[in-house]
């Protein structure tokens, strides 16, 4: 668990559009001190091969190849943590995976990925699949223009996750020789039939920023299609920049022992 020692949540609205409003309790960094840098490390890669190139390597190698995976500017660090902190809040909170860890797959460390932020998938007591299509914005200060971006990317493709993200998470769970097999085969499936109704394809904007909620923020869920439903989230951290550095340092920092 990271965000129930970390964090105090505020929730308000109505069951299909929500706002929650997360703020750090006293002593809740330090409560997640030791489990923030692994949560970080394993949206970057395999904690078990991690462990392997720690046995091979030792720890500054292990360290290095760590680090050839993690953004070094502050900017991409910043959008990085905003998907990880959306990804982990997702999973402990909403119900829903996230099957696939998207940052393993980037392709130049200090380059966003395209598609959508993340993708989160369970099967619904109706035996079919719920997808919840996210989007997540990490800014020093977050203000109106950031949320329309976000909320305009919610809004491509009829709402519903895009064909090439779905796709992506299809087939990286097909490569899998286990159950996610069978998962990575239905979302292909979905692809094909576009057969979820807006029912079934729930909307998430994450937000990170040093500032408190923004009216803009509140605004927009207000705005939101009826036809689905909606969370919009803010975590507040109001050393915004300073965390995200210290996040980061902490990550790379595997050990002696």
């Amino acid at each position: 668990m990271l965000y129930e020692p970390w964090c105090e949540c505020e929730r308000t609205g109505e069951p299909q559009k929500q706002l929650w409003r997360l703020t750090e309790r006293a002593g809740g960094r330090a409560a997640v001190a030791a489990r923030l840098p692994e949560v970080v490390r394993s949206h970057y890669d395999d904690a078990a091969r991690v462990a392997e190139d720690i046995r091979d390597l030792g720890y500054p190698l292990a360290a290095a190849i760590l680090a050839e995976r993690m953004p070094r500017s502050i900017r991409a660090r910043s959008g990085d943590l905003g998907e990880i902190l959306a990804t982990e809040l997702v999973e402990e909170r909403m119900g829903f995976t996230v099957p696939v860890r998207r940052l393993r797959y980037k392709d130049g460390r200090e380059m966003a990925l395209r598609g959508d932020d993340f993708i989160g998938v369970r099967t619904g007591a109706d035996q079919h699949l719920h997808f919840l299509k996210g989007e997540s914005k990490s800014r020093a200060a977050l203000a109106g223009a950031t949320i329309k971006e976000a909320r305009d990317a919610l809004k491509r493709d009829g709402g519903r996750p895009t064909a090439t993200s779905l796709l992506f998470v299809a087939d990286r769970l097909m490569e899998q020789a286990d159950e996610r097999q069978a998962l990575g085969r239905r979302i292909r499936n979905e692809v094909a039939t576009r057969a979820a109704p807006p029912g079934r394809i729930g909307h998430m904007l994450f937000t990170l920023s040093g500032n408190a909620t923004p009216q803009a923020l509140q605004d927009d869920l207000l705005a939101a299609e009826a036809v689905r439903p909606h969370a919009v989230v803010h975590l507040r951290i109001e050393d915004h920049q300073a965390f995200i550095q210290a996040t980061y340092e902490r990550a790379l920092a595997l050990g002696n022992a």
